[in-house]
């Protein structure tokens, strides 16, 4: 409330004295009325010459003091082809029969106590009436008129009070701008300074008691400190959504922080959406948001079955709840953060399944698209709802992955278009040259991707086009792109082996772990092409760490970051593949002693293949001798031999005979013909 309680009583009590009149000078007595059953009679001797019918209501009255003050009564007499009139029906009187009750007592000049619930009915039963200046000065258009300008519109409860009355007068609340004036002034007082509010929330349970000033002119600035930014949200909850609409339209017209009224989007969609908020979801600036509140909010839930695409084919629950979200989709900030990133999913999720306009589908979509690094994988696994065969809506996320890419893009050309958090969590670097985003935004789609991997419907090219769709700076590990395609090839064991090559293409085999190496490398479901270049990639990595080890090299830097980095991506995986993930390190474990007496065993073949390799060379070394020669060569060498044993035997008695003879022996030829 606004004004302090003396004040408020002392215009109450003026509004209600401008309703007091004297009924002498219209010649009826009378004490008051009285209800017997469904008929309300006026206590006076005079019998009554009028039946008035307000839907089940039926009043017996007289028609001079009606006559006197309302034109719509005058014109049904003496308009009537009946000079006798005695019954007229009001149908479609605003207000209905209370209203109508307030009404008469006025004619017959009966005090009235006017009040925030029953303003708005008699503001505008009376203009139905036509109970203008024209008849009475002072009549009651302009007593009610006053009390709203003087009172209602100068207290904050009163204002929250009368707009939710109105939910039940359209349109005569709309043509009589009642709405229109008490939702500015819920937005003025809202956005004023908060110095004057006694805290005296409307929509609070009675029985939840909230701290009250009772002097305003003794408020310090430690009490003014007191008052939460969100001290207006719970009031504005109550209302109808188009009134929201009407309120936070007006209260962004005046230049509120994107962040409250964002906050107070989320707080209104708690209240009339629970299964769009957790309890300890609902932030705003820094400020935790309070909901105990919620047990004060509607518990109809969202209980409801979404049977076809047509209208017709909603219930009546579901149309109203269609609205409500299109409204608030109308509404959000455009700034980023106004609202988180998980609300904003959560809003796509139930857009999809009440069919709304696609327009604000693909508005909504966009708004994803800026805060899609703080998307989390639970909100990401949206179900199909457009008769899709596959489970989740994988086409949607592809969609919120491009908007955010175009978005990333924008950013990155444009250094003005900074958001909020942007320049204080990395002030001094714009948000398109920071990869960090990417980097989030590139685990998040690597665990969608193993989740839904495991859909037996999910075709390859959809988890392929959503695998490529990030550029390759985004990844700096492909631990968790290995998953998801491992994932897919278990639960798609018929894939021939060209599609098992063409999915493994996706992943750079070079960007792997040690530890995913491992796994790929004994991992049968691989295509053999596939497991030769993890193995390659494996060994150029060992022979690194181990240079870098030995070596002390500067670029150990560049190897050390992909644990932590694996850490990270097993952290963010569904934990079934985890549990299977810490199964497959045992058998790594033992591989990799094995894998270290492979190697030894390899160089020592090579080795043995290398002495082979010259002894074979040696042997086959071609010769340039023929046939021929070798052939007079072993002749000779046996003719050698045959003289040398001759020489032994005869020796003695040739040499004696040549002496003699004074010539030497005669040599023969040999010839082999």
């Amino acid at each position: 409330m606004w004004e302090s309680e003396t004040e408020s009583a002392r215009e109450r009590e003026l509004g209600n004295a401008f309703l007091t009149s004297s009924s002498s000078k219209h010649g009826v007595n009378t004490d008051g009325f009285q209800l017997k059953g469904q008929s309300w009679y006026v206590a006076t001797d005079m019998p009554s010459d009028l039946l008035v019918q307000v839907g089940d209501v039926n009043f017996h009255l007289h028609k001079y003091p009606l006559l006197s003050r309302s034109g719509k009564m005058n014109r049904f007499i003496y308009d009537s082809k009946d000079p006798d009139l005695k019954k007229i029906a009001l149908e479609d009187l605003p207000g209905g029969h209370e209203a109508f009750e307030l009404a008469a007592k006025f004619c017959y000049g009966i005090a009235v106590d006017l009040t925030a619930e029953n303003i708005s009915g008699l503001r505008c039963a009376a203009e139905y009436l036509e109970m203008t200046e024209d008849f009475e000065e002072g009549n009651l258009i302009f007593k009610t008129e006053a009390f709203l300008s003087y009172v209602v519109l100068s207290s904050w409860r009163d204002s929250i009070v009368v707009l939710k009355s109105c939910e039940k007068l359209s349109p005569w609340a709309e043509n009589l701008q009642i709405a229109r004036r008490c939702s500015e002034s819920i937005a003025w007082k809202a956005c004023a300074n908060p110095k004057g509010i006694k805290w005296s929330y409307t929509g609070k349970p009675s029985n939840v008691s909230s701290p009250k000033w009772n002097d305003l002119k003794d408020s310090s600035p430690s009490r003014n400190q007191l008052v939460p930014p969100d001290w207006w949200f719970e009031d504005v909850s109550i209302l109808r959504i188009d009134h929201f609409v009407r309120v936070i339209t007006a209260i962004k017209a005046k230049g509120m922080r994107f962040e409250l009224i964002g906050a107070a989007i989320m707080h209104y969609a708690a209240k009339w959406l629970p299964c769009l908020i957790t309890d300890s979801e609902v932030q705003a600036d820094g400020m935790s948001m309070s909901m105990s509140s919620r047990s004060n909010s509607w518990k109809g839930g969202f209980h409801m079955i979404v049977s076809g695409t047509k209208d017709d084919d909603l219930s009546i629950q579901a149309k109203d709840h269609r609205m409500i979200v299109e409204s608030l989709i109308s509404i959000i900030p455009p700034q980023k953060d106004s609202v988180s990133c998980s609300f904003l999913l959560r809003l796509l999720r139930n857009a999809n399944m009440l069919k709304v306009a696609p327009a604000l589908l693909t508005e909504l979509e966009k708004r994803v698209g800026m805060q899609f690094e703080q998307a989390t994988m639970p909100d990401l696994l949206i179900p199909s709802y457009n008769k899709s065969e596959t489970l989740y809506d994988v086409d949607l996320v592809q969609r919120l992955l491009e908007h955010f890419l175009v978005q990333e893009q924008t950013d990155g050309s444009s250094p003005s278009r900074r958001s909020f958090s942007d320049k204080h969590m990395y002030e001094g670097t714009q948000r398109g040259n920071n990869p960090n985003a990417k980097a989030r935004v590139a685990r998040l789609v690597d665990s969608y991707l193993t989740e839904v991997s495991r859909d037996r419907n999910l075709s390859m090219t959809k988890f392929q086009v959503l695998a490529e769709a990030l550029p390759e700076s985004a990844r700096t590990c492909d631990d968790g792109l290995y998953r998801a395609i491992d994932s897919y090839l278990k639960a798609h064991p018929t894939l021939s082996e060209h599609e098992r090559k063409r999915l493994c293409r996706v992943m750079d085999c070079q960007k792997l772990s040690i530890d995913a190496c491992m796994h790929a490398a004994q991992n049968e479901r691989l295509p053999l092409r596939v497991v030769v270049q993890v193995l390659f990639s494996e060994q150029v990595k060992i022979s690194n760490a181990l240079a870098n080890s030995t070596l002390k090299d500067p670029a150990e830097a560049q190897y050390q970051p992909l644990i932590p980095n694996r850490k990270t991506l097993l952290e963010g995986t569904p934990q079934s593949f985890q549990e299977g993930w810490a199964a497959a390190k045992k058998d790594i474990n033992t591989v990799k002693f094995e894998l270290e007496s492979v190697k030894s065993k390899y160089v020592q073949l090579q080795k043995e293949l290398e002495d082979l390799q010259r002894q074979f060379d040696k042997m086959s070394k071609p010769k340039n001798t023929s046939a021929w020669s070798s052939g007079w060569k072993k002749l000779s060498r046996f003719a050698k031999m045959a003289t040398l044993e001759n020489h032994d035997v005869v020796g003695p008695q040739i040499s004696t005979a040549d002496e003699h003879a004074g010539k030497t022996p005669r040599r023969w030829r040999n010839s082999i013909s």
